[in-house]
């Protein structure tokens, strides 16, 4: 159950760094308007940077258990 539920969180960040990204580009083409308090472009790209980092101590974390196990022969 632990692989599986490894597997399933991996996949979640992943679409969270996705939506993190478009997040950030939609900012970045945005107008800036006067009124409006929003965050910069910088929070959302921080943010995927620290989910990026999540997810490499994940799979080493996975990868070191034995939770995954790699592709020994990738061709």
């Amino acid at each position: 159950m632990l692989p599986l539920a490894v597997k399933i969180i991996l996949v979640l960040l992943l679409l969270f760094i996705i939506v993190n990204l478009a997040r950030a580009l939609i900012q970045m083409v945005r107008e800036p308007d006067e009124g409006e308090n929003q965050r910069p472009m910088s929070h959302y790209l921080g943010r995927r940077l620290l989910l990026s980092a999540c997810v490499v101590l994940l799979l080493v974390l996975a990868l070191l258990s034995g939770w995954l196990h790699p592709n020994a022969s990738p061709y």
